[in-house]
């Protein structure tokens, strides 16, 4: 591979490999991690088992307030509702709405 102009390093004694993307992260644990070099564009290889851990949506006060005033519910449970419904109100709303 030299020959090519690529070189290849393995990263050792790696712990941890986190990937963030806006629908969560990825988290590799003591990951097998090599580094390829080639024309001067370095690419990164993991191999492993990772987890997957969803992102939790930001809710603003703004609708935690809306859907406590339309629920009658503390905020804690407004906000919960939220979160499960990933943000929208509407279906927040009808959670805590029914019986």
């Amino acid at each position: 591979m030299k020959q090519l102009g690529m070189q290849v390093e393995q990263i050792e004694d790696v712990e941890q490999v986190l990937i963030i993307t806006p629908k969560g992260r990825y988290i590799f644990d003591a990951a097998e991690v090599s580094a390829m070099t080639m024309q001067g564009v370095t690419t990164f290889q993991i191999a492993g088992q990772h987890r997957f851990e969803a992102a939790v949506p930001a809710i603003p006060d703004d609708d935690v307030k809306l859907v406590m005033e339309q629920t009658n519910k503390p905020e804690e449970a407004a906000r919960a509702a939220l979160v499960e419904a990933k943000g929208d109100i509407a279906e927040a709303i009808l959670k805590l709405s029914q019986p």
